[in-house]
């Protein structure tokens, strides 16, 4: 909306008919909106339809502050930015030299303001237009202290003569700072505990108070947490009063299905732009790699309540591409198609994203607790596909003394030469991607030797890069 035909002062905006209201109704209003128009509430929000987001839309309704309580990676902080949408484009504040806060021009809360306007006429009284898009403002909690988010004396203005007691005297933290705004505080429970007091005000009576100095004034604003069940359910971490004064719990979760998972992986990596190597990703690949997110979930290996964040789907994803079209670029091959030998790469992306059980584990390495995941993954892709195209028995084929030789390296044509010297059997695996791309096939290829070691059908060795299937029980070399 251009300001520039907007109200330009205190008269003009007086005539124009606008009303003052609280952030709170202002989000109200604008969910109802939203609502009665049919649009999608939260846009690219993936999961969360029948769960989260009717949960959001009453905590809204209702004018309640919310807490968003879940594991990482949870799309926690993404849903609290975008409450910023139900706000109204722009609203209008006082232009005061000086004045620390974006005041309601009808209903001015601090000294300054309410002096400067009794000192003026209302069509000298000049007026800003504020975006919503700047109304919303957060903070992580660990390191933050009262004066960051409520407030401080201010000695240089005690040194200039002003009194302690006086408005005048005050540095605003972040919450004064975003009156008639939004502020959202990033791992409640990691906040000190003198700072967790000072927001009881806030909560229930809306006001501010500086070191026990009768300073105070109605703030506006709609407050917003988040926390990691683990920590937020210990005793001592959250004093109970504030956490009896947040309106609304909000409970995220991890998609609960596979195909959900792949969508949202898929949405958050799209690439933008052009390349001169496009990347083409067989089906099988994408529900690799979510499956081994979701075994990394379900693993006794793996510290649950720190959770696996969506996070270590999307690295892992981006280095599978990577290493596609790395290998595209060096051998000139065009488009670029995944294969499991690329799945060894996921160690670089996925090694600090998981916390291990220390009793769980058993002295085991964070490399091997991943190696353990993925090979479990690929076991479990690979059986339902064997279910549906009868695959296990191109493992025949291996007793025939067919060796077959793979790598993240090899040229695709490689393959395509290869499979000329197999039975026609083999066809059968091109079923689970139908293409006649060479690239294709060969990731098809890999998958299908990558499932029969992992069912104890065949065989591996493993030397410099290289991989090689054959019928026996050599294993790993």
């Amino acid at each position: 909306m251009a300001t520039a035909t907007l109200p330009q002062t205190l008269a003009e905006l007086r005539t124009s008919g606008w009303q003052s209201i609280s952030v709170k109704e202002e989000l109200r209003r604008g969910m109802i909106r939203t609502l009665e128009s049919g649009d999608a509430l939260f846009p690219g929000i993936v999961g969360y339809e029948d769960t989260v987001i009717p949960e959001v839309v009453l905590a809204i309704l209702a004018g309640h502050d919310m807490l968003f309580l879940g594991e990482k990676g949870q799309a926690k902080s993404r849903v609290m930015r975008m409450l910023v949408r139900f706000l109204d484009d722009v609203i209008p504040y006082l232009d005061i030299p000086g004045c620390p806060v974006h005041e309601d021009p009808f209903h001015p809360i601090t000294q300054t303001a309410q002096a400067w306007l009794s000192e003026r006429d209302e069509s000298s009284v000049p007026i800003k237009w504020w975006n919503r898009e700047d109304r919303y403002t957060e903070r992580l909690a660990p390191g933050t202290k009262f004066a960051d988010v409520i407030g401080e004396i201010d000695p240089a203005k005690l040194v200039a003569g002003v009194t302690m007691g006086a408005e005048d005297a005050l540095h605003f933290g972040l919450i004064p700072r975003m009156h008639r705004g939004i502020f959202a505080m990033n791992e409640l429970p990691e906040l000190d505990e003198l700072v967790q007091v000072g927001l009881f005000n806030i909560l229930e009576e809306r006001d501010v108070q500086i070191r026990g100095y009768p300073i105070r004034f109605e703030v506006d604003v709609c407050v917003l947490f988040s926390a990691n069940p683990a920590t937020y359910n210990r005793s001592g971490k959250v004093i109970p009063q504030l956490k009896d004064r947040i309106g609304s719990l909000i409970r995220t979760h991890y998609p609960r299905e596979r195909e959900l998972a792949i969508e949202i992986t898929q949405a958050e990596t799209a690439e933008t732009g052009t390349t001169d190597y496009p990347v083409i990703i067989p089906r099988f690949m994408c529900e690799l790699i979510e499956q081994v997110t979701l075994e990394a979930r379900r693993s006794k290996y793996v510290d649950q309540q720190s959770g696996v964040s969506v996070r270590f789907s999307l690295a892992n994803y981006r280095t599978m591409i990577a290493s596609a079209r790395r290998r595209a670029i060096l051998h000139g091959e065009s488009p670029a198609v995944p294969r499991m030998s690329d799945l060894a790469h996921l160690e670089s992306s996925g090694l600090g994203k998981l916390e291990l059980d220390l009793m769980g584990s058993q002295q085991m390495s964070e490399s091997q607790v991943l190696e353990h995941i993925v090979a479990t993954a690929i076991g479990t892709v690979f059986g339902e596909y064997v279910e549906t195209h009868g695959l296990a028995e191109i493992a025949e084929i291996f007793s025939r003394g067919v060796r077959i030789e793979v790598g993240d390296m090899l040229p695709s044509s490689v393959y395509a030469e290869r499979l000329t010297r197999v039975p026609p059997v083999w066809e059968k695996a091109f079923e689970v991607n139908a293409a006649e791309s060479e690239a294709v096939r060969a990731s098809c290829v890999e998958f299908i030797l990558a499932g029969l070691y992992a069912m104890d059908k065949i065989s591996r060795h493993q030397q410099h890069g290289q991989i090689s299937y054959k019928l026996g029980s050599d294993g790993d070399a």
